[in-house]
């Protein structure tokens, strides 16, 4: 049984809401934790993590799909239609040798390289650097796409749709300790590369790695243990030490 004046009492205790006071110290509580949250996860580090799970896993599309083309084509050219087979590859006549680029001249973004020093091993005097005019061109599987591979040429067809391009696919650019530019190239570009040797037979492509956990000194630096002779750059294909192990490309 309720003394008089109780139910009241109650009614107006249960009301009773936050004080500003209450109010502050959740949102100063909220604040901290959203601080250590942002910390612990680093969403730079996870955006960059991805990016570059997408290029192991693009580059490995590529070492398959060449590869099931160069063992069942008759005669594979390795570096487009230069009139001799493997011309522009690794090997060939020196002056036609080339270094193809994921990154397109013009369109989406696009940028020409300038630099006109070709890369360590590189004796071709002009500029060694091939690149698509367009993104659209840039990723045909015909041949004429950055990487001058008729796939269509497999028996059944090519076994990708397109062409993967870099997830950033910009030459000017600073990873880790490089800062590459149109005029002055190097191992900082985040773009793929690809070049092929004409005796024996064979490919590499690379790519630049950024996050802190597969990119250059990272926990998990993919770089350092690819088999190539870069360790700048992650490197597959059927030869590893086609590109030179240098920073100038």
């Amino acid at each position: 049984m309720f003394k008089k004046g109780e139910g009241l009492v109650r009614a107006t205790t249960a009301q009773k809401g936050f004080t500003l006071l209450e109010l502050l110290i959740v949102i100063t509580v909220l604040a901290i934790l959203s601080v250590v949250l942002i910390f612990v996860l680093n969403p730079t580090e996870i955006l960059a993590k991805s990016r570059d799970t997408q290029r192991i896993s693009d580059l490995s599309t590529l070492k398959t799909a060449i590869a099931i083309y160069m063992s069942t084509v008759s005669g594979p050219q390795l570096d487009g239609t230069s009139g001799t087979v493997n011309d522009k590859c690794d090997g060939g006549t020196a002056a036609n040798e080339e270094l193809w680029l994921s990154i397109n001249t013009t369109a989406g973004g696009g940028e020409s390289v300038t630099d006109a020093t070709p890369p360590t091993g590189w004796t071709q005097a002009a500029t060694s650097w091939e690149q698509n005019a367009s993104t659209t061109g840039a990723t045909l599987v015909d041949g004429t796409g950055w990487i001058p591979v008729n796939l269509g040429a497999i028996t059944g067809g090519s076994p990708i749709s397109n062409l993967p391009l870099d997830p950033t696919n910009d030459l000017s650019t600073t990873t880790g300790s490089d800062t590459s530019t149109a005029a002055v190239l190097n191992n900082g570009a985040l773009m793929y590369r690809y070049a092929c040797k004409k005796t024996p037979a064979s490919f590499e492509i690379d790519s630049r790695l950024e996050s802190g956990s597969y990119g250059v000194g990272g926990s998990d630096d993919r770089s350092a243990k690819d088999g190539g002779n870069n360790s700048n750059l992650f490197e597959m294909g059927t030869g590893l030490t086609i590109l030179p192990g240098t920073n100038d490309f």
